[in-house]
């Protein structure tokens, strides 16, 4: 029976599926439920992409590794109950679990005790690995031709005990069956099947790491799938797929169509602007390790509050990146003014990314140049530029020379100002990431500026022996890469997305 317990004291208890691995396929509500969480208390499996958007919330991990809970599921009861009387009235705790909390996630004994305990909660369904994971290795869990029903199943057993599968049932549903946490004991399970009256010649997978970018398919049979596993040395997560739409694997696995499909990509921006790299190489098909090489910092905008009150005096205000629009929004703002303090000078970007960052701030950029770059830039203002127009400079303190120096050959009077500075290797080197790059188990590196060059070769001093491909933005980021030893190529636009096609197209060495 619900507890009578009072429970305004408490916070709001949310039990959150974090879905199968892959970032992208977290929920609206799951999403927005981290953005507000006070704490998450969340699972071994649960990727560091989601935490991150828990950014802040005190994390707790409760996760259980096989054989190894070091937090028996009791006392993660205990503690959801103890976190929502500690966070209080008005609060959030998530709990984080992989999957769907109701799938094989113990979600149920976790409501119960919330329940009886009279902590407000609420249940958010997560994308099940079971269905997921075989979808994205090209095997529909039905198919009208196939299957009309599939299964699920823990292959998971209690320590010491056998599985509890009712072996004879599952053999005359006829249709697919899906065994999570089938590593271990894939062996038993298959031989259980044939024992049953499974033909031992029907189609099975098995299904490593499902939804993420290294995700990886074993083909055979109930009679075969347990050796070849083996030889492919498959670890956990994985699981176990048996049935006739297996056959369709081969054909409808567009993952392994993609053009990066199996490539191991470091993108190397600061972590705040890796997004959009990131995301579109995993769009295509590439394992994406986030390695920040460089850090962008703000100069405080009450320092820069000054410089802004005196636009007026400037017919151009100048922007070569988005970090510096945002610096020249929050510097407005330390005035006591708005994006209308603009107005009387004409704005200029210096490529695609930056004006589109003006346009979403509410102010149209005047002027870009055709190639994205300082001395372009510099020597488009010079040709619109009136006589005696003077131009405010808002970039980087270490920014590059071409843009002053173009204004400064053309006799255009203009004001540099550093409204923000990179600091490299802001971070130390990821575990593992130097051998897997010495190893040549990394493809391709990207840099979007030279201080990213430099921030990579700080951590990575070694690298210039290294077969890695460079994949650069700008033949002067090219050209740091190069001094370094490293191969280098270079995208055709100064964009992310030009980036991303020079990483599609580079000419791996075999």
């Amino acid at each position: 029976m619900p507890s009578s317990r009072v429970t305004d004291s408490v916070a709001h208890v949310a039990l959150v599926g974090a879905g199968p691995g892959d970032p992208g396929l977290l929920t609206v509500r799951a999403h927005d439920l981290l953005a507000r969480a006070d704490v998450v208390v969340h699972d071994r499996l649960v990727p560091p992409e989601v935490l991150a958007l828990a950014a802040g919330a005190r994390l707790v991990d409760v996760g259980k590794r096989a054989g190894c809970h070091p937090v028996p599921q009791g006392r993660i009861n205990d503690l959801l109950i103890e976190e929502a009387r500690r966070v209080g009235t008005g609060g959030l705790v998530v709990r984080l679990k992989g999957g769907d909390p109701y799938v094989f996630g113990r979600g149920g004994e976790e409501a119960t005790r919330l329940l009886e305990a009279g902590v407000p909660f609420e249940v958010v369904p997560g994308v099940t690995s079971a269905v997921a994971a075989p979808a994205l290795a090209g095997i529909p869990v039905t198919d009208r031709r196939l299957s009309s029903s599939f299964h699920v199943v823990t292959a998971h057993r209690r320590a010491g005990a056998p599985l509890d599968i009712d072996y004879e049932a599952l053999v005359r549903t006829g249709g697919t069956l899906v065994f999570l946490m089938a590593v271990a004991t894939l062996d038993e399970v298959c031989a259980g099947l044939v024992s049953a009256g499974m033909d031992p010649g029907t189609p099975a997978a098995v299904v490593e790491r499902g939804t993420l970018p290294d995700q990886r398919r074993v083909d055979g049979t109930v009679e075969t799938i347990g050796a070849l596993s083996r030889a492919a040395a498959v670890g956990s997560p994985a699981l176990l797929v048996v049935g006739d739409v297996c056959s369709l694997a081969p054909r409808l696995d567009f993952r392994a169509r993609l053009p990066l499909a199996g490539r191991r990509v470091v993108v190397t921006r600061p972590r705040d602007r890796a997004a959009g790299i990131a995301g579109l190489l995993t769009g295509l098909g590439a394992r994406v390790d986030l390695v920040p090489c460089v850090e962008t910092r703000a100069v405080p905008p009450a320092l820069l509050a000054p410089v802004v009150e005196r636009v007026p005096d400037f017919s151009w205000v100048v922007l070569t990146s988005t970090f510096g629009v945002s610096c020249l929004m929050d510097a407005l703002d330390a005035a006591g003014c708005d994006v209308r303090w603009l107005a009387g000078a004409r704005v200029a970007a210096i490529g695609s990314a930056t004006a589109a960052e003006l346009a979403r701030r509410g102010v149209r950029a005047d002027l870009v140049p055709e190639v994205y770059d300082g001395a372009h830039l510099g020597a488009a203002i010079a040709s619109a530029a009136a006589p005696g127009e003077r131009v405010l400079l808002f970039r980087a303190a270490a920014g590059t020379r071409d843009l002053p120096d173009a204004l400064a050959a053309a006799g255009v009077p203009y004001e540099d100002v550093a409204a923000y500075e990179t600091v490299l290797a802001p971070e130390p080197a990821p575990e593992g990431l130097a051998e897997a790059l010495a190893d040549g188990v990394v493809d391709v590196v990207t840099f979007t500026s030279g201080s990213t060059v430099e921030g990579f070769a700080r951590l990575f001093p070694d690298a210039s022996g290294w077969r890695f491909v460079a994949a650069c933005l700008g033949e002067r980021t090219a050209a740091r890469a190069r001094a370094h030893g490293y191969r280098a190529v270079v995208a055709p636009e100064a964009t992310i997305e030009a980036l991303a096609h020079a990483v599609a197209v580079v000419q791996f060495s075999a």
